[in-house]
Order: C-alpha cells, then sequence, then structure tokens
C-alpha cells in the first residue's frame, strides 16, 4: 500500500518503437525500485502491456520488447513496496477499461488517506484486485470520467480527494497526462525527444538515457496534459505540430511545496537534478558540513563512503577537511539497494554478498566512514564488522542525513518508530551497538543548506509532517496493521 517508484511515460507524433525507449527509461530509474516492473504501449487506443516481479533486466527481454509493436504513447513503472506485498497484482502500470475508454496509470508515491478512500470506495460496490494504493487512484478517475466530458477534468476532480505524495503518468487512447501533488513530494520532469515527441519521467537521468532535451521540472500542483492531434497525425505537414501540450492548476489548491528531502540525500541518481538543485553537489554539501562540524577530522588517515550514495557526500568531507578520500568498499552491482528490499531476512542476506573491503585501502588505517542514514542499524553493524576484519584501526561514523525519528507516510521506507533504532539509542549508544569508535550525523539545522532553501519535507528527521497523519496505519501506532 505504500511504495516509493519510478514513473515514465512517453508520447510520439508517429508510430515508434516506444517499448524500448520505456526500457532504457526503466532501467535508468531501476535504483528506485527492483521488486517489480512492467510497460504499457498504445496503438491506435488498442494497448498492450508487459509487466512482472522482478528487475528490468530480468522481466523484459529482447523478443518481449520487440513483440510489443510501435506505438505513439507509452507508459512504464518500477516498484519496491513498504508494507505491500510482492504480489503480481501490485506490478504497474495499472490498466483500467470503462465506458469512456482505457486508461493505464503508474504511481510514485504514497496516499497518506488511502484507507478512507477506499473503505468509501468499497462501501459504494467496488471491488480491488490489487493492495496498492494506484488502484484507488485509478477508481476515483474512473468515477469522475463519467461526469466529466475529458479524462483531464476527471483527474482535476480527483486531486482534491488525495492527501499526500503522487506523482502519477497516466495514459488514455490520445493521451499522456503527468499530474504532480500540491505540495511536490515526488520529484517529475518532462522533456523533448529528437523526434518530436515528449518524455515524462521521475529523475531527469531517465530522459538523459534516451537522448531526450530536459526543459523542466513538473511544478508542484501542475497537470500536463500531451495530446496527440490525431487529424494533423494522418495528414502530418512540418509546419504544424502534432503534440499539443496544456497545463493546469487554476482548480487545485495552492499548498506549501515540501520536496522530499531524503531524494536528495539517498533516493535519487546522483546526476540527477531535482527542482534545479544537483543532486551530486546537494550530497557533497552534506559532507562538507560534516567535515566542518567534526573534530574527528584531524585525527583520521582516510575518508571513505558507503556505495553508492555515501561516495559524494564522502567526497565532500574529504574536500572540506583535507583527509585523503580513499575507495575503501567495492559494490557487487548486481545486488539490488538493502534499504528497499522488502523484509528485514532479504536486507541481511544481500549485505553479506553487496559489498566487499578493499584491504589495501583500510588496513591499520583510522577511517572516517560516510554513509547516507542509519535506519534500523542492522545494515551498517555488517559494513563496519567488514571494515574491522579488513583491518581497520578506528572506525569513526558519519551520516550524512539527522536520525530517523518518525515514520514517513509520503512513500519512503520510514518504518514505525518501534523499528527505528535513533528512537531508543543515544549517538554514543548507537556507535556502540553498531561497532564503531565514534558517531554523528547530520545537523537537522543543517538541512536547509543541502539544497539552499527550506521548501521541504524533513517529517521523518522532526516530525513536522506537512500533512494530516493517518490513523489507519501499523506506521501511526493508533491501529493495528492494516489488513484487506
Amino acid at each position: 500500500m505504500h511504495e516509493e517508484c519510478g514513473v515514465f511515460g512517453i508520447i510520439s507524433s508517429s508510430y515508434a518503437p516506444l517499448a524500448k525507449d520505456v526500457y532504457y527509461g526503466l532501467y535508468a530509474l531501476q535504483h528506485r525500485g527492483q521488486e517489480s516492473c512492467g510497460m504499457v504501449v498504445n496503438r491506435d487506443g488498442v494497448f498492450f502491456s508487459h509487466k512482472d516481479l522482478g528487475e528490468v533486466s530480468s522481466v523484459f527481454d529482447e523478443k518481449i520488447l520487440d513483440d510489443l509493436p510501435e506505438a505513439q504513447v507509452a507508459v512504464g513503472h518500477v516498484r519496491y513496496s513498504t508494507t505491500g506485498g510482492d504480489n503480481r497484482n501490485n506490478c504497474q502500470p495499472m490498466q483500467v477499461n470503462h465506458q469512456k475508454g482505457k486508461m493505464a496509470l503508474a504511481h510514485n508515491g504514497n496516499i497518506s488517506n488511502a484507507y478512507e478512500l477506499r473503505t468509501e470506495l468499497e462501501l459504494g460496490g467496488a471491488i480491488f484486485h490489487s493492495t496498492s494504493d494506484t488502484e484507488i487512484i485509478a477508481y476515483l478517475v474512473t468515477r469522475e470520467r463519467l461526469s466529466h466530458p475529458s479524462i483531464e477534468e476527471a483527474v482535476l476532480a480527483t486531486i482534491p480527494h488525495l492527501d499526500g505524495a503522487f506523482s502519477l503518468v497516466l495514459m488514455s487512447a490520445t493521451k499522456l497526462i503527468a499530474v504532480r501533488d500540491p505540495h511536490g513530494f515526488r520529484p517529475l520532469c518532462y522533456g523533448k525527444t529528437t523526434d518530436g515527441g515528449y518524455v515524462v519521467a521521475s529523475e531527469s537521468c531517465a530522459l538523459e538515457a534516451i537522448g531526450a532535451e530536459f526543459i523542466r521540472d513538473i511544478k508542484p500542483g501542475e497537470v500536463m496534459v500531451f495530446s496527440r492531434d490525431v487529424k494533423a497525425s494522418k495528414n502530418k505537414s512540418t509546419d504544424d505540430p502534432t503534440i499539443r501540450i496544456n497545463s493546469y492548476s487554476a482548480h487545485i489548491e495552492k499548498k506549501e511545496k515540501k520536496t522530499c528531502i531524503f531524494e536528495y540525500i539517498y533516493f535519487s541518481r546522483p546526476d540527477s537534478v531535482i527542482d534545479g538543485i544537483s543532486v551530486h553537489e546537494a550530497r557533497m554539501r552534506a559532507g562538507r558540513i560534516l567535515a566542518r562540524e567534526d573534530a574527528m577530522r584531524y585525527n583520521a588517515d582516510i575518508v571513505i563512503g558507503v556505495p553508492d550514495s555515501g561516495l559524494d557526500a564522502a567526497l565532500g568531507y574529504a574536500n572540506a577537511s583535507g583527509i585523503p578520500y580513499g575507495i575503501g568498499l567495492i559494490k557487487n552491482k548486481y545486488i539490488g539497494r538493502t534499504f528497499i528490499s522488502p523484509t528485514q531476512k532479504e536486507r541481511a542476506n544481500q549485505v553479506r554478498i553487496k559489498l566487499n573491503p578493499v584491504r589495501s585501502t583500510i588496513e591499520g588505517k583510522r577511517i572516517i566512514l560516510i554513509d547516507d542514514s542509519i535506519v534500523r542499524g542492522t545494515t551498517s553493524a555488517h559494513i563496519v564488522k567488514l571494515l574491522r576484519d579488513a583491518g581497520a584501526k578506528e572506525i569513526h561514523m558519519r551520516i550524512s542525513s539527522p536520525p530517523f525519528l518518525h515514520p514517513c507516510f509520503y512513500g519512503t521506507d520510514i518504518d514505525s518508530e518501534e523499528n527505528l533504532i535513533a528512537c531508543h539509542h543515544s549517538e554514543e549508544e548507537i556507535a556502540r551497538i553498531i561497532g564503531v569508535d565514534s558517531l554523528h550525523y547530520l545537523p537537522l539545522k543543517s538541512l536547509q543548506e543541502l539544497i539552499n532553501n527550506n521548501h521541504f519535507c524533513n517529517a521523518c528527521f522532526s516530525g513536522d509532517y506537512p500533512t494530516k497523519i493517518p490513523e489507519n496505519t501499523a506506521k501511526s501506532r493508533f491501529e493495528e496493521p492494516l489488513t484487506i
């Protein structure tokens, strides 16, 4: 029911092998989820799809991509769930067939009032086939479509019912629609392809993967509609565009922008740019802040980072402190990110084969070890043991985020407080538990410095939630875990 994902959509003025563009786009977004993936391509209003559990390279092969026809519109999705199961029914994009036409929907985020909405819909006769809140959005859009003349008007009418985080890509027979929630919790951007089409993606790195030109980020509360001009497509001239773009936001309540700060710290690829801010530069600044705040920097021999999202911060720390930067851990590139593996057992098993220490770099050294976060502490303890076994003399761990003290209700796998190590232990106690000589986090007050503004959500660190906290989730600790 709660997921952090990657979405991708593309529209062309003529028939094109869009399945391969979606494949490359999803491959670039693979870091946002490895549990499942899928795509739907649209040829003259007929939808063709393929989706399954697994990573992009295992779900799709050359034959599957070749079997999907050339099309004019397509959408894709990579997913991982935080509390939902790895049920194939939860794979996206989700498709809907109704009397006003077909729709395919891909969603990144978490609808915080999903329980209330689902209860309302079920009491009205709706039958759900998944545990994903994406299906709730699909039902609401379909319901509104019955009383509105266009799908974009149905989408605009749906948005006021939704609380929380949602970056959406929808596809109808002739349109590609991109939606970013009024707070802008999750990233979404668009660009132009070399053949005059348009592409929408969670991160700019996916645009670059297919050679598209980045235009801009989609604004919080904005609904962008890319429409194929069917008549112009059939009588194409070199002067008349065959794809129209319309932007809507007038009917959506204006809210304070609250982009998730963890997108910059961990989730997004370092080569992405979100709302005009380089993820790489934000992480470098985090490292520099840690060095500035850290007296230990004068008593260490080398700075190393935990791959991948700790590397940029480690480089920033090294540059600011003057301590040499070194490669101390090698990552097996064929193992997914342990933080977003669905179960604790899977996380533990993956860590054992994911990282290998470089003994020549760390043996006999006093090390500054930079990582992006500590959630439960198990991964950090294993990494520290790897370094100890490889001969590290001292290990001083520095975290490029503040301690997690509160659950996230906006699509990030920050668990309920009983499972967050920082809720129950001080820095000194956590240091002893994970086996380091010292531990310090990025100060909460320094988050603004990472992105040079204060338009971000840091609720998982501060408890300052931009929306009403949902009562009907296990994370809220008000109710038993939701079962349906």
